[in-house]
């Protein structure tokens, strides 16, 4: 349920509101638009008079939400959720590049990728240092070592960096990991998602293989019931029966989650097609539905990758992508 407050409500009357409605066993979130203050109502509300509170004189209207996730519900925030990484920020309207190999291999190759997309105009390095794999043999990343050399990577550019994790028990590792990313495979582990939601780094959440919308933003709000409202969605495909492409990129993600939560949406080309020829296309169609972002494979000898290489753009090939997009987002606004 939401409680939306007239313009110029009187905080004395607010707070008696917020107190009582505490009291009630809810938990109450308050939420400062632009235009307007919501209330957030979390807890059982079926015992709640609406048209009590419909009548107070600060109170514009109440609206029952029927969506079990409520933290995450457009409903309850209505206005986009922008998220501050180190000066660096995402969503509402502010397009990102997210750009890095697969994986960390060595130190020379991490710092000239770094360089690379950088100088291409990504803000955000991506890059794996615990990988998971579908195969027992593959290369499972370099763990902490790799983290070492992310944020070597860091110090060098100067640029914000996201990693995925793997287990609760290596949070105190991304201690200065500046985004935690989620893979798609523990998009459900809920015991994960739910530790991730003490902390207050912002998670970057990838969609399951097979999940609906309802599934991942019911994900996002085990995050988010936690304390930690900082969440961002990643689109990176999804199962279906074609074989022709490593996964199939849902698009019609982004506008339909536009219109379910405010929380920024990123969408990952690299792993929904796994050919890096379909990275450019995918990438400007994702640009053109409204997407806060890309989150971009650049490898500088793809051939050679430890993990992934078909997918991964080389550097001048990440540096045409960037410059397509922002031509369409400029044609977007006009």
């Amino acid at each position: 349920m939401v409680v939306i407050l007239k313009d110029n409500a009187e905080q004395k009357k607010v707070k008696t509101l917020t107190d009582w409605l505490e009291n009630q066993g809810l938990s109450v979130h308050t939420v400062t638009g632009a235009y307007q203050t919501i209330l957030g109502l979390i807890g059982d509300t079926s015992k709640v008079d609406t048209d009590l509170i419909e009548g107070l004189d600060i109170v514009a209207k109440v609206k029952r939400i029927s969506e079990p996730y409520k933290n995450a519900n457009r409903k309850f925030h209505p206005d986009d959720t922008v998220i501050d990484v180190g000066g660096v920020k995402i969503g509402g309207g502010i397009f990102q590049f997210f750009a890095g190999p697969c994986s960390v291999e060595s130190r020379e190759q991490i710092i000239s990728i770094a360089r690379d997309v950088k100088a291409a105009g990504a803000n955000i390095l991506r890059g794996g240092a615990f990988k998971p794999r579908t195969s027992p043999y593959a290369f499972q990343g370099m763990r902490t070592e790799g983290l070492e050399l992310l944020l070597e990577a860091k110090k060098e550019t100067g640029m914000p960096i996201v990693t995925e994790i793997m287990d609760a028990s290596h949070i105190p590792l991304f201690e200065n990991v500046d985004i935690i990313q989620v893979g798609a495979r523990n998009m459900q582990n809920f015991e994960l998602l739910k530790e991730l939601g003490k902390t207050n780094k912002p998670i970057f959440l990838k969609r399951g293989l097979c999940s609906t919308y309802q599934e991942w933003l019911m994900s996002a709000e085990y995050i988010m019931a936690e304390g930690n409202q900082n969440v961002i969605l990643c689109e990176r495909g999804i199962r279906t029966f074609e074989t022709a492409t490593r996964n199939t990129l849902d698009l019609t993600a982004v506008p339909m989650l536009k219109e379910k939560t405010h929380l920024p949406v990123i969408i990952d080309p690299s792993h929904a097609a796994g050919i890096a020829r379909m990275v450019k296309p995918m990438s400007f169609a994702a640009a053109a539905c409204g997407a806060d972002g890309l989150m971009i494979e650049v490898h500088n000898d793809p051939a050679h990758a430890l993990c992934d290489g078909p997918q991964a753009l080389r550097p001048e090939e990440f540096a045409e992508v960037t410059a397509g997009v922002q031509k369409i987002l400029k044609a977007i606004k006009e």
